[in-house]
């Protein structure tokens, strides 16, 4: 293989990254509106970003909550099922895609979140990682926009051209997201080393695979209104 283009396994369908799933078929087709990759790329990403809510209090880590067909069936996500959402309608269309991973400092968790993880380090964040016009663009389609309005983020956008990164402070000027470690690129979802890092890091139980059994009863955007009302 020319190893200036991309692993040919950046087109395939996996268990987790499910672009062979018939609705991640017809939701790739719905939205992939344009004349070339990049446009289609860039609706899709778009589709992604603000169709599905962000909720990090409902993470689902067993193999079928991780799927990408999973979020579409759902309605939201957390940052690593969307972005494997965004890849496998990527692929869905033809468009080489792959995951990215980053450990990231979150200044703007909720305090239920902060507690539950007893850390700010949000270890394994993902993002997609697009072959558009002859190189691999990062786009972190996460936020919806909602919540940047709630949360007083600056929305990531995404052109296809530039890579789509968190922005390291908010609309107020306060840290927001710090990169410190990056994990690398993956063909398919790691989840084994997830959970395993999961497991490690954060102190809380892990009932029914997720960070604390509080968080499923919780409701994330309620928290973030309280908590910036009280401010």
């Amino acid at each position: 293989m020319n190893p200036t283009l991309p692993d040919p396994e950046t087109l395939k369908a996996t268990t987790l990254i499910d672009s062979d799933h018939p609705a991640v078929h017809a939701f790739a087709q719905k939205h992939a509106l344009g004349s070339d990759d990049r446009q289609r790329a860039v609706a899709l990403y778009y589709a992604v970003r603000d169709g599905f809510r962000y909720d990090p209090y409902r993470l689902d880590l067993s193999p079928f909550g991780m799927t990408a067909s999973t979020v579409l069936a759902t309605g939201y996500g957390w940052c690593v099922n969307k972005a494997s959402l965004l890849v496998a309608s990527c692929r869905a269309i033809g468009i080489p895609a792959r995951l990215g991973f980053a450990d990231v400092l979150n200044h703007l968790a909720t305090e239920r979140l902060r507690q539950a993880m007893k850390t700010d380090v949000f270890a394994w964040h993902g993002y997609a990682d697009l072959w558009l016009d002859g190189a691999w663009r990062k786009a972190t389609p996460a936020f919806n926009i909602e919540l940047c309005e709630k949360f007083g983020l600056l929305p990531l956008e995404f052109d296809g051209i530039q890579d789509s990164i968190y922005h390291p402070f908010d609309r107020a000027g306060n840290r927001h997201m710090e990169y410190v470690r990056q994990r690398g690129t993956f063909n398919d979802l790691p989840l084994a080393e997830m959970v395993a890092t999961f497991r490690q890091i954060y102190t809380s139980p892990m009932p029914g695979n997720s960070l604390s059994g509080e968080l499923q009863s919780a409701d994330f955007l309620a928290d973030v209104d309280s908590e910036n009302k009280a401010v």
